[in-house]
């Protein structure tokens, strides 16, 4: 169905679809789009509600697992736990990006995609393997995309002026996933739709629930990075490359290292990682202590590691002043 639904109702473009053999969920999609006979208003609408039920969907379960203590035990910065006043203070401003940056990009996500050839409303769903090999696709382009874009964030200006305020919090949690300057969120984001447009620029071939898809695992990634817990189920234990909680705290704590999202692969090849694997190797190291010798140890670890971190973003904010006063 490749006919120009801004030219005609919604209804008379699906009068040649066999509707009982569609599964449930396209069934439900028909019915949203003939429901408000606008591409426009469903596609926009939809992908703001995936958004935030998502995100925030996410996000709860975290904050009820900082409420208990029973899971402190697997918190990486066990003695740093958010009050209800810092998730509610991260909660504004998240919500503040949501609505003045997210939203405006969304609702004119329609017309974009369809300028690059994406199907929205169109039927039907795209085969599993096909999705799997595009979602393949955008982790590793975002990827990429975020581990140069995070970096060039670090520069002295750039930081100073923008992304300081996601470093607020030295232990990160499930709500400041998407804490930041409203330039950051439209920054990084870029890497988020940059590779669905740039697929479907070189393949004309990608149904918008491949990006919803994406958009949902994509929060997934960077929620559980954030969340400061690293469960022996985490998926960094299953997939050796995957980045996960473990590698991303360290970035907040330790400030320099770790500037990739879903993989390691690009930090290695930098040696961006060099001070994370040199702190797991002395974390290694205190296996054979005692249980009170070694969370004696590890805090002394951390308080060095996050001494380092606070040296070297008080470096970057001074050459920061110092191309400001040139």
């Amino acid at each position: 169905m490749t006919v120009n639904a801004t030219t005609t109702s919604m209804a008379s473009l699906y009068d040649s679809a066999d509707l009982t053999s569609l599964s449930w969920l396209e069934q439900r999609w028909v019915a949203w789009y003939l429901y408000f006979d606008d591409p426009v208003l469903a596609t926009g609408l939809m992908t703001f509600l995936v958004h935030e039920i998502v995100y925030f969907g996410r996000c709860i379960p975290w904050i009820i697992v900082d409420a208990i203590p029973y899971f402190r035990r697997w918190k990486l910065q066990a003695s740093k736990v958010p009050t209800p006043q810092e998730q509610w203070e991260c909660c504004k401003q998240v919500l503040i990006s949501h609505f003045l940056v997210e939203l405006p990009v969304i609702w004119f996500f329609h017309p974009m995609a369809e300028m690059f050839g994406m199907s929205t409303y169109q039927l039907t769903f795209p085969a599993l393997p096909q999705m799997a090999l595009q979602l393949l696709f955008f982790f590793v382009f975002e990827d990429m995309f975020h581990y140069f874009a995070h970096q060039a964030l670090h520069y002295g200006p750039l930081y100073k002026h923008i992304h300081k305020l996601h470093h607020k919090y030295s232990a990160p949690f499930g709500l400041a996933a998407e804490y930041a300057h409203p330039a950051e969120v439209a920054i990084l984001g870029m890497g988020t739709i940059s590779g669905p447009l740039l697929y479907c620029y070189l393949t004309g071939d990608l149904h918008i629930i491949t990006i919803y898809t994406w958009i949902s695992l994509r929060l997934f990634q960077a929620i559980d990075a954030h969340s400061g817990y690293d469960f022996p189920w985490s998926l960094q234990h299953i997939v050796p490359f995957w980045s996960g909680a473990d590698h991303h705290d360290f970035h907040h704590m330790a400030f320099t290292n770790n500037f990739s999202t879903s993989f390691r692969w690009w930090d290695r090849l930098f040696g961006t990682d060099d001070k994370y694997r040199a702190y797991k190797k002395r974390v290694a190291a205190m296996k054979n202590a005692t249980k009170e010798q070694r969370a004696q140890m590890e805090k002394v670890l951390l308080a060095e590691v996050e001494a380092d971190g606070l040296r070297a973003e008080a470096e970057v904010v001074r050459n920061a002043e110092k191309v400001k006063t040139t």
